[in-house]
């Protein structure tokens, strides 16, 4: 710890937190959030949500029996905290960090982190789960799921609560509710959240003291009765939640532990069969200044210092791949009416804040729902309509179905800006951009891109423009390029044709994606020892450019394809297309570079790619070994 905290020096595990007085809590309280302030300005990570659960955390540790009840976060980022209250404040400072704490909840790093997460709104269905398991199992442990209102507007939530609206199974909701998820929420659920909030914005506590009584212990008094039919019809006028199963408490302050402790020890004790929704108000931010008064509340941050809020900037002017492909969409919107922007709530992680500012009718946010993010680029592109949905590699994972029955099937010229393509450091394995190479490339009717760097990029986002037939991606990697010229709007590519880069004899590396940079390292080193080799930026997995790698197998002793992605992908493509052709014989040689298999956990990306064996000096060891195979082959010829 950064000091000698009166209070959280004492605190090792949430048994310790119940030696604490309640008029304690709240100084407990203060230091957790000035721990957290402290830690994440020296490691970086997600500042906003964390400090705004910080008295929540407090009181559901003080008041539930953790482990044994199951305390789940949705999503994760705001679980620093818990972290540091659950076993874990000696090894905070190495969160984010190689072989240190994730930073999000991690079911191998702690009993206390009963479901990993690090995707939104997950939560109420695994809590539901284990309800259930505990249910047939005749346990009587809680189980509370912590979920925002952002998280709560995706469709996965709805479905977990139409189903434990009948479930007859008890479990307890919070739903925190700071009117901020990354960017402002968005959509109907907003609305009618602001509308519980609007009047009368908290019961008292003498009036939930009222309200709780009367429901939790189930002596129902014609007088108490109607007092919780008043009160709860003047502050709520019914809810969704009341329709959809829940027993509805809130909204409450979220900050205040004389409401939260005894709403919460209620909702322990309850007998109820069935869900219970509480409702807390919580700012994003809360405790520092800096993130109180930032437009997204420091969700993520680099390292900063304390006092003055200022974070780190990077040191180089390289623009960013997300920016490059943000400004040339923006260029060619200009031009192009029918550009349509859609983003799955992450508009300054896509780039397409910026391109809403330019055109705020084209640019569509429609909240963590990327399933409808994708058919509704659909539908648009059914029209005529020209949509970019830009979308993390790692979320459009949960749009799958819509992209092959919605997209793919009909042929429908929805372009996909896959972002965050490959290893994306402290974030993760839940974050890494592993799979979209195959999980794309195995469509039928899809143009399948990826950018070998920033220049690349903008010629991609120039082609699918007029991509009109059918749909197309192109990935691109977290980070800045690697400072290349851009070219003007009008540089395309013709499709399904790759390039090659350098010449060389015997050996042939066709890299697809950000790793042709270490590929010419390497060339550049063996070229020191006298071993020239052709390398070739492929562009395109589909079409494959099919010309060009049949020149290169009659031309070459050895192809190896190289991608920052899972097995199945661009070499599994190569592959298929050399043995239907016969090419694949003793006089050739084939080697593919993928991510191994396995889930490679968090550091600096360089490392990263060191352990996938992607780096240019695991492509240089590759190419000697495969070199040196050919030639101890060729001897016993």
């Amino acid at each position: 710890m950064s000091k000698d905290y009166k209070y959280l020096k004492k605190i090792n595990f949430p048994s310790d937190i119940k030696k604490l007085s309640t008029s304690e809590l709240q100084k407990l309280s203060d230091e957790v959030r000035e721990e957290l302030i402290n830690v994440v300005s020296e490691t970086g990570g997600h500042l906003g949500a964390g400090l705004g659960v910080v008295e929540l955390t407090v009181a559901l540790h003080y008041i539930f029996d953790t482990p044994n009840d199951k305390l789940i976060w949705d999503v994760g980022h705001q679980s620093y905290p818990h972290k540091i209250l659950t076993g874990r404040k000696d090894k905070i400072r190495t969160l984010r960090q190689g072989k240190g704490l994730s930073g999000f909840t991690k079911r191998s790093e702690s009993e206390y982190d009963p479901f990993g997460a690090a995707h939104s709104s997950t939560s109420i269905s695994s809590a539901l789960g284990i309800a259930i398991a505990n249910k047939l199992s005749n346990k009587s442990d809680n189980v509370i799921a912590v979920i925002g209102d952002g998280a709560i507007s995706a469709g996965m939530a709805y479905e977990a609560m139409n189903n434990a609206g009948i479930s007859n199974t008890k479990m307890i909701v919070i739903l925190n509710d700071n009117d901020m998820s990354i960017a402002k929420p968005v959509g109907a659920m907003r609305s009618y959240l602001a509308k519980l909030l609007s009047g009368k914005i908290y019961f008292s506590l003498r009036e939930i003291s009222k309200l709780i009584i009367s429901f939790f212990s189930k002596k129902f008094s014609d007088k108490a009765g109607k007092a919780e039919d008043f009160l709860r019809s003047a502050v709520t006028g019914g809810t969704l939640f009341n329709a959809l199963g829940f027993y509805y408490i809130g909204p409450i302050d979220g900050h205040n532990l004389d409401v939260l402790i005894p709403i919460l020890k209620n909702a322990k004790n309850s007998k109820h069969e069935g869900p219970i929704m509480i409702h807390i108000k919580t700012q994003k931010g809360k405790g520092y200044s800096y993130a109180e008064k930032a437009n997204d509340h420091y969700h993520g941050v680099s390292k900063f210092n304390v006092r003055t809020g200022i974070q780190e900037k990077s040191k180089t002017n390289t623009p960013t791949y997300t920016k490059v492909f943000a400004n040339t969409l923006i260029k060619h919107a200009e031009r192009d009416s029918k550009i349509i922007g859609i983003t799955a709530a992450m508009p300054s992680g896509t780039g397409l804040d910026i391109f809403g500012e330019k055109f705020p009718q084209r640019m569509f946010d429609v909240g963590i729902a990327e399933q409808h993010a994708v058919t509704f680029a659909a539908g648009l592109a059914t029209e005529g309509l020209k949509p970019y949905a830009a979308i993390y590699s790692t979320f459009l994972q949960r749009a799958y179905d819509q992209v092959v029955h919605d997209v793919a099937i009909q042929k429908l010229p929805v372009r996909f800006a896959i972002d965050r393509a490959g290893l994306v450091g402290a974030d993760g394995p839940t974050h890494a951009g592993s799979f979209d190479i195959t999980y794309l490339s195995t469509l039928p009717n899809f143009v399948v891109m990826a950018a070998s760097n920033e220049a690349e990029l903008v010629r991609m986002i120039n082609t699918s423009v007029d991509i009109n037939d059918r749909p197309s991606a192109f990935r691109y990697p977290r980070g800045t390029g690697i400072g290349m010229e851009l070219p003007s709007i009008e540089e395309k590519l013709e499709i399904g044709k790759g390039k090659i880069i350098l010449e060389g004899k015997k050996l042939a590396v066709l890299s697809f994606g950000a790793r042709l940079n270490e590929c010419l390292n390497a060339a550049e080193n063996l070229k020191k020892k006298g071993v020239n080799i052709t390398v070739v930026d492929a562009r395109f997995v589909k079409p494959l450019d099919e010309n060009l790698i049949w020149q290169l197998a009659r031309n070459h002793d050895s192809i190896i394809t190289i991608e920052e992605g899972s097995i199945g992908g661009f070499g599994s493509h190569v592959t298929q297309f050399l043995s239907e052709k016969n090419l694949l014989d003793n006089n050739l040689k084939f080697r593919s570079m993928i991510f191994p298999d396995k889930f490679i956990d968090q550091d600096k990306p360089d490392l990263m790619y060191k352990i996938a064996g992607l780096d240019s000096k695991s492509i240089e060891e590759k190419i000697l070994d495969t070199l040196n195979s050919n030639i101890i082959l060729q001897k016993q010829k």
